[in-house]
């Protein structure tokens, strides 16, 4: 049997009082998630471990089955791997947005839905202005910045120390950015041939101030506040560490003999990298609603004709969460339903060899929160001749009741590897 796992990236939510107290799965229209539920088994799953912060990075990461505690090292290691940077046994790398400030507060994390190609230009503007002159002062090249995707980007330090605390710009909406610099933990360890903790928090806090600055000046901006549109005016770095070690899944799940992991998000194929899995790139995939749903879905099953296992991730209901904009999640659940997973099953379903579907999120992104919440996820799996629960719909309240119960963590792999 070969198995797809489809991910809608912060796709859950809390009850909201404008939809008659329903939350979005509840209200949104996708007769094909419901028409799964129905036909599959439903059930919760908690895809955030105790301790840990309920970002993307950890959550699917605990989806695909990896104790967190052995393996976690924040976004920039997953993201750099996803870009094709190699890290070195020195390097500390860390997601490094492109964010907007106003009022002395965060505004967006996204930099006002900041694109690629403009990317680009700020980050080698910053690289010759911003990096530069910290390496000729430290006389080597201590800091580089990478051009990611869209505000996604990477900030590789020479010897920096991942024992600091920041601040996930996406959590801190209309809060005062100063109180959110990065600080050193608390008795952080002394590494040898590392800055400290200290060190490394002075070093990223003196990017950040120098860097608006330096992007209130590019002309790219100056544009913008002509035209009354939001600034890409600041870098803000974030859950960053060291080069990680992971199993890949074919060594930890026999079933599994080559995979696809099929993303628009530098972090989600950065884990797929680790994991072992092949990158595809979608033409159109960006991120956000105006992704390329069918390309991705004509991708998957191209993939499933090879593979034995496919990730299929959309981060286009996480981004409409973090902006609170309620019309657009609902219309990214609804495109996710009827534009990617229907054309999926509608082939699948018939192939002589089974095909065993999963639909769930990684975490909640509440639109009236904007924020990422740690609470379980409603998941169903489907494939033909699976005995069927009492679940009529999929919705955060109806897998309650789902012959699953609730899992955690790594459970959830167990029983979709082993059609239980």
């Amino acid at each position: 049997m070969k198995h797809i796992i489809i991910l809608g990236d912060g796709m859950a939510d809390l009850p909201v009082e404008r939809l008659g107290g329903k939350t979005l799965l509840q209200y949104a229209h996708k007769p094909m998630m419901d028409q799964l539920a129905r036909e599959g088994r439903c059930g919760r799953l908690v895809t955030v471990p105790e301790g840990f912060p309920p970002g993307s990075e950890v959550a699917n990461t605990a989806i695909l089955g990896y104790d967190l505690n052995k393996v976690y090292e924040g976004r920039g290691p997953l993201e750099a791997a996803s870009i094709g940077y190699e890290m070195a046994d020195d390097d500390f790398a860390i997601r490094c947005n492109i964010i907007t400030l106003a009022d002395g507060k965060i505004i967006t994390h996204n930099g006002g839905n900041l694109e690629t190609d403009d990317a680009d230009i700020l980050i080698k503007y910053l690289n010759e202005n911003l990096a530069k002159p910290i390496n000729d002062r430290e006389g080597c090249e201590r800091v580089k910045f990478i051009t990611g995707i869209q505000y996604r980007h990477l900030l590789v330090i020479k010897g920096g120390s991942k024992h600091i605390v920041c601040a996930p710009p996406h959590d801190h909406p209309n809060e005062a950015w100063r109180e959110l610099l990065v600080k050193a933990e608390e008795n952080a360890p002394v590494e040898t041939g590392r800055l400290s903790a200290q060190q490394t928090a002075d070093l990223i806090n003196e990017m950040i101030l120098k860097s608006q600055d330096l992007l209130a000046a590019h002309p790219f901006n100056q544009e913008r506040a002509k035209r009354g549109e939001r600034q890409a005016n600041s870098i803000w770095p974030w859950s960053g560490g060291y080069r990680p070690s992971m199993e890949t899944l074919q060594q930890q799940y026999p079933e599994i003999k080559s995979g696809t992991v099929i993303s628009a998000v530098d972090l989600i194929r950065g884990i797929g990298h680790y994991a072992g899995l092949k990158i595809v790139e979608v033409e159109g995939a960006t991120g956000l609603a105006d992704t390329n749903y069918e390309g991705k879905a004509q991708a998957a099953i191209e993939a499933l004709e090879k593979d034995d296992f496919v990730f299929v991730h959309v981060e286009a209901s996480d981004e409409a969460g973090h902006d609170g904009d309620l019309e657009l999640k609902l219309k990214t659940i609804e495109y996710l339903d009827q534009r990617l997973i229907a054309p999926i099953y509608n082939k699948v379903q018939s192939w002589d060899e089974p095909v065993c579907i999963a639909v769930l999120p990684d975490h909640l992104t509440p639109v009236e929160q904007r924020i990422h919440v740690g609470q379980p996820v409603p998941f169903l799996i489907w494939y033909r001749g699976i005995d069927a629960d009492n679940v009529q719909q999929y919705d955060e309240v109806s897998c309650v009741s789902g012959s699953y119960g609730l899992l955690k963590l790594n459970e959830f792999m167990q029983a979709l590897m082993n059609n239980v």
